[in-house]
C-alpha cells in the first residue's frame, strides 16, 4: 500500500511540473504614427518574473541609440514617443532590467523617414488570378521569434450543400516584414469552401519552427513541386445534369505535413477517417435523415491539443450532423502517428450529432492535459467521450471563465432547432462535466451568440444572441440591451473588457465606434469576420488583420491606445494559443483565455510552460 501512495504521489508531481512546449517569441516591438507623434508597445513573456523591468530605446538615423524612459518601466508595455523625428529613419527596441542589471533582448521596429500616417502594417500578397485572400493562421515559421503569415487564397468556392465546381484552394506564407516565402496548391481533387480545407499551423515536434498541416489529395503540389499521390487522377464530378456537380466523393484522402520554413512536403498518411457510407453521417441540426449527396460527409474540422499534457497534437475532424470521428496525431522525427480515434459510429450513439461549425480546446479537469469541446459534447484527452448534453448542432461557441460564481470553465453555446425538432437555443453548462447552468430562447432556432465581458462596469461575461434584444449576465438574466453586432470580439482599448469587432470596425459597448479600417473588408460574408485577430504584436492588445478592399494586400491593425495594465502576452496562455490554432476552422470564432479576463479580474496566472528555440540546422 506504501509502495503504490509513493507511485501515486509520483505521478502526480509529473503531471503538476509537466511544462507544455510554446514557442520563444521576441518581444514584439511595434511602432505606429499617431497624430505626429509614435505610440509603441512590446510584449511581456509568460515566463517573465513580475519583477522585470523594461527601458525604451530609440535610434534615429545615424545617431546613437538614446533611452527614452527615465526609469525603468515595470508597470504596461507601451509609450508615447512625442519627441522623434519623422524625417530621419528611426529604430525602436527595448532591454530587460531584472535586478538592476540590463540584458540584451530581441525584437525591434523599424519606421523609414517620412514614412505615411498609415494605421496599418501592409503585406503585399503575391497575385494568384481570380483569387482573393481569406482565413489566415500564424506560426514562427523561421525560428527568430516572430510570427509569420499563412494565408489560405480562395478562388471561385461552393458550401457543401450547393453543387458546382470550384478552383483548387491555394495557401502562401508571408514573414510580418511582408516577404514572400512559399505557396501549395491542394489542387483540384480538394474542393474549395468554408467546410472542406481546415489548416493547422504549429511546432508539432518542439524544434522551435511552426509546421503546415492539412488535408490532401491527388495533385496537392508543395512550394518544390512535390506532388501528393497520382496527379493524373481527377476524381471532381463533372457531369453538369449531376446533382453532386463539384463534389468529390470518391479517391484517396491524405493527411499531409508541410516545412513551415519552405512550404515542402515531409510526410503523408492516409486520412481518418474515411468516407465510408455517404448516407451515414446524419441529416442537418437536430434531424436524423441521412444525406446522399455528400454533403454531411465533408464537414470537417480540426484543432491542435496538448493530449500528454506537453507536447501538441493535431486533431482532424471529419462530421457533426451524424456520425462524428475525431483523429489524434503526432508528429515525431518526420513522421505522423495515430495518437487515438474517436468514432461516434451511428445514430445510436449519445456522441452523434453534437458537433458544431466549429469546436474549442481547453483543459477542462484542470489535470493538465487538454479536452476538445466538439459542440454539444466533449471528448477527454484519452480519446474517450467525457460527456454529452444532448443539445445537438450549433453554429458558435464560446469557452472561458464567464461564470465566477461557478468554479473553472464554462461554455456556450447556441443551437439550430428546426424540421420539428425541440429544446434551447442557447445554452451555458460546465465545460467540466456538461452539467446545464441555464437554457434560453426554448424551442427557437438561434443563428448567432456571443458571451464575454464586454461591459466595464460589471464583472463577469455577459452573453447575447439573435432572436433577443437583450444582453443578458450569465445566469440569463436580462441586463441591458444586447448590442447591434454578433459576430467577434477584440481587445482594443485600455481596459480589460472585451471591444465588439464587426465586419471593418470597432466598437465599445454602450460608448460608440472606437476604430474603422477605412479601405479594408472583412471575410465570409454577414459573418463579417477577420481574416485573423490575436494578439500578435506589442502589449496584450490584440491585433485585426483584413484584406483591403481591392484584395491586394493584408493590413495589420494594432491599437494606439495607452494602457496602465500589464499583462503578459495572451499568446503564452495555452487555450488561447490554441484558439488561434483553430480560429480559421469551419464559422471563426474569436479566441478566449482559460482564465477570466475583463473587469474585476484578478491577476492572470502563470502559465505552466517552457519555451522551445530553435537550435537552428
Amino acid at each position: 500500500m506504501k509502495n503504490k501512495i509513493v507511485i501515486l504521489f509520483l505521478l502526480s508531481s509529473l503531471i503538476s511540473f509537466a511544462q507544455r512546449q510554446m514557442e520563444n517569441l521576441d518581444r514584439g516591438v511595434i511602432a505606429i504614427k499617431d497624430k505626429g507623434q509614435f505610440f509603441i508597445g512590446w510584449r511581456v513573456l509568460g515566463t517573465d518574473s513580475d519583477n522585470l523591468a523594461f527601458n525604451l530605446y530609440r535610434k534615429s538615423g545615424t545617431k546613437k541609440a538614446i533611452k527614452l524612459n527615465e526609469k525603468p518601466i515595470l508597470g504596461a508595455t507601451n509609450f508615447v514617443d512625442t519627441k522623434a523625428s519623422i524625417q530621419e529613419e528611426n529604430t525602436w527596441f527595448v532591454k530587460t532590467v531584472l535586478k538592476g542589471k540590463e540584458s540584451d533582448a530581441k525584437g525591434s521596429f523599424t519606421l523609414p523617414a517620412e514614412s505615411p500616417d498609415k494605421d496599418y502594417l501592409s503585406i503585399k500578397l503575391k497575385p494568384v488570378e481570380g483569387y482573393i485572400p481569406n482565413d489566415l493562421s500564424v506560426g514562427d515559421l523561421d525560428g527568430d521569434g516572430r510570427y509569420d503569415l499563412i494565408v489560405h487564397m480562395t478562388g471561385k468556392a461552393h458550401d457543401n450543400s450547393h453543387s458546382g465546381i470550384t478552383d483548387p484552394p491555394i495557401f502562401q506564407a508571408y514573414t510580418l516584414d511582408g516577404k514572400f516565402l512559399w505557396q501549395i496548391n491542394l489542387g483540384k481533387n480538394i474542393r474549395e469552401g468554408a467546410h472542406y480545407t481546415q489548416f493547422m499551423v504549429y511546432d508539432l515536434d518542439g524544434d522551435g519552427i511552426s509546421e503546415f498541416v492539412c488535408k490532401t489529395a491527388d495533385g496537392t503540389t508543395d512550394s518544390e513541386n512535390n506532388v501528393v499521390g497520382d496527379p493524373s487522377k481527377d476524381w471532381v464530378e463533372r457531369d453538369p445534369n449531376s446533382p453532386i456537380l463539384g463534389k468529390i466523393l470518391k479517391g484517396p484522402e491524405y493527411l499531409s505535413v508541410f516545412d513551415g520554413r519552405t512550404g515542402k512536403l515531409i510526410t503523408t498518411v492516409d486520412y481518418i477517417a474515411e468516407r465510408g457510407d455517404l448516407a451515414g453521417w446524419g441529416g442537418h441540426g437536430g434531424s436524423g435523415g441521412n444525406d446522399s449527396k455528400g454533403n454531411r460527409i465533408d464537414r470537417f474540422t480540426a484543432c491542435i491539443a496538448y493530449l500528454d499534457g506537453v507536447h501538441p497534437s493535431v486533431v482532424m475532424c471529419r462530421g457533426y450532423y451524424g456520425r462524428t470521428v475525431l483523429a489524434a496525431w503526432d508528429f515525431k522525427d518526420k513522421n505522423l502517428t495515430s495518437r487515438w480515434v474517436f468514432d461516434s459510429k451511428d445514430a445510436e450513439n449519445p456522441y452523434s450529432g453534437m458537433g458544431n461549425h466549429g469546436l474549442s480546446v481547453a483543459d477542462v479537469d484542470n489535470d493538465g492535459k487538454d479536452e476538445i469541446i466538439y459542440g454539444s459534447m466533449c471528448v477527454d484527452d484519452n480519446g474517450k467521450g467525457l460527456y454529452t448534453t444532448g443539445f445537438r448542432h450549433g453554429d458558435a461557441l464560446h469557452v472561458s471563465d464567464l461564470d465566477l460564481d461557478v468554479p473553472g470553465l464554462e461554455v456556450f453555446g447556441i443551437h439550430e432547432i428546426e424540421n420539428g425538432t425541440t429544446g434551447p437555443g442557447v445554452t451555458l453548462f460546465s465545460a467540466a462535466d456538461g452539467k446545464v447552468l441555464f437554457t434560453g430562447s426554448i424551442n427557437e432556432d438561434v443563428g448567432r451568440g456571443v458571451a464575454d465581458n464586454i461591459d466595464p462596469t460589471r464583472k463577469g461575461a455577459q452573453c447575447w444572441w439573435s432572436g433577443s434584444p437583450f444582453l443578458h449576465d450569465m445566469k440569463g438574466n436580462e441586463i441591458g440591451k444586447a448590442p447591434s453586432s454578433i459576430n467577434f470580439l477584440i481587445y482594443w482599448d485600455g481596459d480589460t473588457s472585451r471591444e465588439l469587432l464587426n465586419s471593418n470596425y470597432i466598437d465599445k459597448y454602450n460608448a460608440g465606434r472606437l476604430f474603422t479600417a477605412t479601405g479594408a473588408a472583412s471575410n465570409n460574408g454577414t459573418k463579417s469576420t477577420p481574416a485573423l485577430s490575436a494578439d500578435i504584436l506589442g502589449d496584450w492588445r490584440e491585433e485585426l488583420i483584413l484584406r483591403s478592399e481591392d484584395n491586394t494586400e493584408l493590413r495589420i491593425y494594432s491599437t494606439t491606445i495607452p494602457t496602465e495594465i500589464r499583462q503578459y502576452t495572451l499568446m503564452h496562455d495555452p487555450q488561447y494559443r490554441l484558439s488561434v490554432a483553430w480560429q480559421n476552422v469551419g464559422y471563426n470564432q474569436p479566441p478566449h483565455t482559460s482564465f477570466y479576463m475583463g473587469a474585476g479580474m484578478k491577476p492572470a496566472p502563470k502559465p505552466n510552460i517552457v519555451l522551445v528555440k530553435f537550435k537552428g540546422n
